[in-house]
């Protein structure tokens, strides 16, 4: 079977920036629904039509993989705010920002990126925003996706979907 729209792809695949430095390695086949939420457009647009066994090298701009970097998207808090246990890399969705912080773009994830006595720094931005990167994979799989999935847009194991995590890999709500 051949790479269509809604259908199920399982991919391997080595992520690195333009310079070499690698980002991600995904070793272990994960799957995708393509024509859903699960990839950037750019990269079903180069799986259509391929098969199990296909290897391909893509190169991503940042407007085509997590966006450029939004300056806009950083925030400077009250250190008061938010539990004394906060840890940089901590990450919260806008929806549960503690109370009293600025208002916040919605549906985002906000990730502390520096703490000081006074204030905590978020920032909205996903790490690789603004980064043009290169992408190795290759195709393990292929599937028709099931109604179920189609409905929900996804396979359920996207990469490009963050799930916000406290220290000690807990979720935070």
């Amino acid at each position: 079977m051949e790479v269509t729209q809604q259908c199920v792809v399982a991919l391997t695949w080595t992520l690195k920036d333009t310079l070499g430095e690698e980002l991600d390695v995904l070793d272990e086949p994960v799957e995708f629904l393509v024509g859903g939420d699960d990839l950037f457009k750019r990269i079903e647009e180069a799986l259509q039509g391929h098969g199990v066994g296909t290897t391909l090298d893509l190169h991503l701009e940042p407007e085509e993989a997590f966006g450029d970097y939004d300056e806009s998207l950083i925030f400077l808090e009250k250190r008061e705010l938010f539990p004394e246990e906060i840890e940089e890399g901590m990450s919260f969705e806008s929806s549960a920002m503690p109370k009293g912080t600025n208002p916040v773009p919605p549906d985002l994830l906000y990730t502390v990126t520096e703490i000081y006595p006074e204030h905590v720094v978020l920032d909205g931005n996903h790490p690789l925003a603004g980064i043009a990167i290169r992408l190795h994979l290759k195709i393990e799989a292929v599937r028709e996706a099931t109604e179920e999935e189609i409905g929900r847009g996804t396979a359920g194991t996207g990469f490009f979907r963050i799930e916000p995590m406290a220290p000690g890999n807990e979720t935070l709500h």
